[in-house]
């Protein structure tokens, strides 16, 4: 919530055209902060009454990473992703409502916005993308987390989503492309990674462009099939929501829908290693080091 202003204590959705009046020239630049009071009347209640929508445990969070990394807003991302999907547990569906996200950015959250995506200059905290308030999935602020949650984490293990957000690559180029849908395809390309067969921001990006190329020509599903996930799983889980406090040491524990088949995995690592092993990386014949990405 904005400094000094009250805030709502339920996380309901403001839709896109309120979102998009609301984050002014004048808020971007730093110069003021949306005002849930002056929202109000934009936006709407949760879908329904459960406490998964109480917005409290996700300020309580949000408070805690900023506190945690206070001069390094980019490396909470790692830390944050796993954290904020285990607080907000929702379907896909009810996490593809933009809604709920312009909400969270705008009306809960607009100053935690400006630490994560905020450059100082004279005094105020500029943010160059309204998107980071209000925007698509996988630039707005915490869309972009729980989203990379969601598609990286390997049923209840939320280890993998660690991984792949402690790259803004994965967060930046990979999360984006259709083909990490197939859970599969998406723990391979953190497999590469995990055992050190890509290093550097570009070898990322040109182990997910050769992957995403293959897949035009090749059904990873018929090559690596995934096994249904177990809907019934994860409607408990999301009925638990706000039963037990989430970890901030250890990692929390998600639903118990299925873990990727191991075979699945491995078989397309490998398949993505000699694909990789035939892609243009530039630099890398000079020994390039690591991009840093925000």
């Amino acid at each position: 919530m904005a400094d000094g202003v009250a805030g709502p204590g339920r996380i309901g959705r403001l839709p896109d055209a309120a979102a998009a009046r609301a984050v002014s020239p004048r808020v971007l630049q730093g110069q003021e902060s949306p005002s849930y009071l002056a929202l109000g009347a934009g936006a709407e209640p949760p879908v329904d009454e459960s406490i998964r929508w109480d917005v409290a445990p996700v300020v309580e969070l949000l408070a805690e990473s900023r506190e945690r990394f206070g001069e390094k807003p980019t490396a909470s991302d790692a830390w944050l992703a796993p954290r904020l999907h285990c607080t907000m547990r929702m379907t896909r569906a009810e996490a593809a409502d933009t809604g709920v996200w312009n909400f969270l950015g705008v009306c809960v959250a607009p100053e935690f916005v400006r630490w994560r995506w905020g450059r100082e200059n004279n005094g105020l905290w500029r943010v160059a993308q309204a998107v980071r308030f209000a925007g698509r999935w996988d630039l707005q602020c915490f869309s972009r987390l729980w989203w990379a949650a969601e598609l990286f984490r390997d049923g209840s293990n939320y280890a993998p989503v660690e991984l792949a957000c402690g790259n803004q690559d994965f967060l930046n180029t990979v999360l984006r492309q259709e083909m990490v849908r197939h859970r599969p395809t998406a723990q391979a390309l953190l497999r590469l990674q995990r055992k050190n067969l890509v290093r550097t921001g570009r070898d990322i990006n040109a182990a997910a462009s050769a992957a995403n190329a293959a897949a035009a020509t090749l059904i990873y599903e018929v090559l690596a099939p995934d096994e249904l996930q177990d809907v019934e799983a994860l409607e408990e889980w999301i009925s638990e929501a706000g039963s037990t406090a989430i970890p901030y040491e250890t990692l929390p524990v998600g639903p118990k829908d299925g873990s990727v088949p191991h075979q699945s995995a491995e078989r397309l690592t490998a398949w993505f290693q000699d694909l990789f092993a035939e892609a243009p990386v530039r630099g890398r014949q000079a020994g390039a080091g690591e991009e840093d990405g925000r």
